[in-house]
């Protein structure tokens, strides 16, 4: 059974609006620690960040769009590694995606790769604006790559979020040897579950509280 405690462990707790304050981003902290997340995501400009014991940061990288150099991508992530950050969520070039260019897609999340080192490396694919085929070759050059998880969406697509198709798509595909994050859309405790029993290992939500308070004790 999944308890809401296996819940909280799963989550990082998000706050990516552009117009996000250093206040905003320290009640983001004081929150998730505590309710217990893994980590808090912010945006790069809010790095270095202050959390204490057992709280992780996580910051994104060619964020929201993915359409930016290579080069760009791997010196923001090395920058956000080198300012503090546990793990970084990198956007997909989707301009490469739809030429299915997969080993250029590659090449890019590599390139991050190298730059964040030994942190924590996701690839978001925006999983709602591919096909199903696009989807698993986007997660397989992020597994070639290097990645440690793929991730449904930014939560900016206009196409949408997370959901349990694509979940279950990418699961199948990465197997166990990568994590699989579902973000964008799961404001509810049964969202939340249904993207768990899909097969993600990791949440990203801004509705955490709401989420937990819906698990109970």
């Amino acid at each position: 059974m999944t308890t809401r405690r296996d819940i909280a462990r799963m989550i990082d707790h998000t706050l990516l609006r552009p117009e996000a304050t250093g206040a905003q981003v320290a009640a983001l902290v004081a929150q998730g620690a505590e309710l217990g997340v893994f980590s808090v995501c912010v945006s790069p400009n809010q790095l270095p960040l202050r959390t204490p014991d057992g709280l992780a940061v996580t910051t994104v990288c060619g964020f929201p769009s993915g359409a930016h150099a290579t080069a760009v991508k791997a010196a923001e992530a090395a920058g956000a590694v080198a300012a503090g950050a546990d793990e970084i969520d990198m956007v997909v070039n989707l301009k490469l995606v739809k030429e299915h260019d997969f080993d250029a897609v590659e090449a890019d999340v590599r390139a991050v790769r190298g730059a964040v080192g030994e942190g924590v490396l996701k690839v978001i694919i925006e999983s709602a604006a591919l096909s199903d085929e696009e989807i698993v070759a986007c997660c397989r050059a992020a597994q070639s790559a290097g990645a440690d998880f793929v991730k449904t969406s930014t939560g900016f697509h206009p196409a949408g979020g997370a959901d349990v198709h694509a979940v279950e798509l990418m699961r199948a595909t990465v197997g166990e040897s990568l994590g699989v994050k579902a973000s964008g859309g799961i404001r509810t405790a049964a969202d939340a579950l249904a993207m768990v029993a899909a097969g993600a290992n990791r949440l990203g939500v801004s509705a955490t509280a709401a989420i937990l308070r819906g698990l109970g004790d």
